[in-house]
């Protein structure tokens, strides 16, 4: 049996399969490809591609983020440019807005539709490495005959989710390979770089959002998320990436409610309400003025006894 006719049979197979989804993702996937979106495997079309007014309205849309990311897409390109892989940047409904390959590899690349315009989403062209990526929103490898399609089964694509500033995805980053011998092995040290530059997009993107605030990093027991806050200058949170969201238990997407730093940061001993901002606002004098008394009652609108006084009874150490 053709390699190509025995794809479409294994895939029909595990898609009918009352009990394959539940085992695996990838068949998961697979169903979702032939029941949901009504796919055929074995159908020989080209990707469909948004062009004209529409392509450049998504291009409008995004253009902060990928002035932000594209530096990033250059640094990813020189990594795995040479062993015959694309980098591509989509938008959150799977269609590519920029790339980054080599003018060898550009042909085949552009018979399988991997180009700007081309809609990746899993709606379209069943499970793949930019679709599922979106729809299952976590980073993917979707290895040659992993694809629904099989005339897409020449290609190995490594993704990795990007969320914005309001914690909802916007984009997905792939690497695609035209190589025929890359192996999954290669694939997962791809990968790995993959999601390292895809949560490098999003915490620039998310500092560049917030470029009037104070950032501050924030722990989370997932070393490759982006784990980020946004306080204002009254010291309350306005903004925090995905990762943030969830550690300290804000809104999942959208604007956020302002809460006061030390609420979520827990920094409650000592002084509260007036006291505190008092004693904050006599801390960051003395800094700026090194230490400096008499500097820092004039920064202050006060005398140098009132604030010799303040420090005395705010606990703080004249020396």
């Amino acid at each position: 049996m053709p390699a190509k006719a025995a794809h479409v049979e294994k895939v029909l197979a595990v898609a009918n399969s009352s009990s394959a989804a539940a085992r695996s993702r990838l068949a998961a996937s697979w169903r979702r490809s032939a029941d949901k979106h009504g796919l055929d495997p074995g159908e020989i079309r080209e990707p469909e591609h948004v062009g004209g007014s529409h392509l450049r309205e998504r291009l409008e849309v995004l253009e902060k983020f990928m002035t932000v990311a594209a530096p990033r897409l250059d640094s990813l390109f020189s990594l795995v440019g040479q062993s015959g892989c694309a980098v591509l940047l989509t938008d959150d409904d799977g269609v590519v807005l920029d790339q980054r390959l080599s003018e060898a590899d550009a042909p085949v690349f552009a018979s399988w539709g991997l180009c700007v315009g081309a809609h990746w989403s899993e709606e379209r062209e069943g499970t793949n490495g930019i679709g599922t990526c979106l729809t299952e929103q976590r980073s993917v490898i979707i290895h040659r005959d992993e694809h629904f399609f099989a005339r897409n089964t020449a290609m190995s694509c490594i993704d990795a989710p990007i969320y914005g500033a309001d914690g909802q995805i916007m984009a997905a980053l792939d690497v695609s390979s035209a190589r025929a011998d890359q192996t999954e092995a290669f694939n997962r040290l791809i990968g790995a770089q993959v999601v390292q530059t895809a949560r490098a997009i999003e915490e620039a993107n998310f500092r560049a959002a917030y470029d009037r605030t104070r950032i501050v990093v924030a722990e989370s027991d997932d070393a490759d998320a982006a784990t980020l806050l946004a306080i204002d200058e009254d010291d309350l949170i306005i903004g925090a990436t995905r990762e943030a969201r969830r550690v300290f238990g804000l809104g999942a997407t959208g604007a956020l409610t302002p809460r006061p730093a030390s609420d979520i940061l827990g920094r409650e001993d000592g002084p509260t309400g007036f006291e505190k901002a008092e004693r904050a606002a006599v801390v960051r004098a003395l800094a700026r003025a090194d230490g400096n008394v008499s500097q820092a009652a004039r920064q202050l609108g006060i005398g140098r006894a009132t604030l010799y006084r303040r420090m005395k009874r705010l606990g703080l150490d004249q020396s």
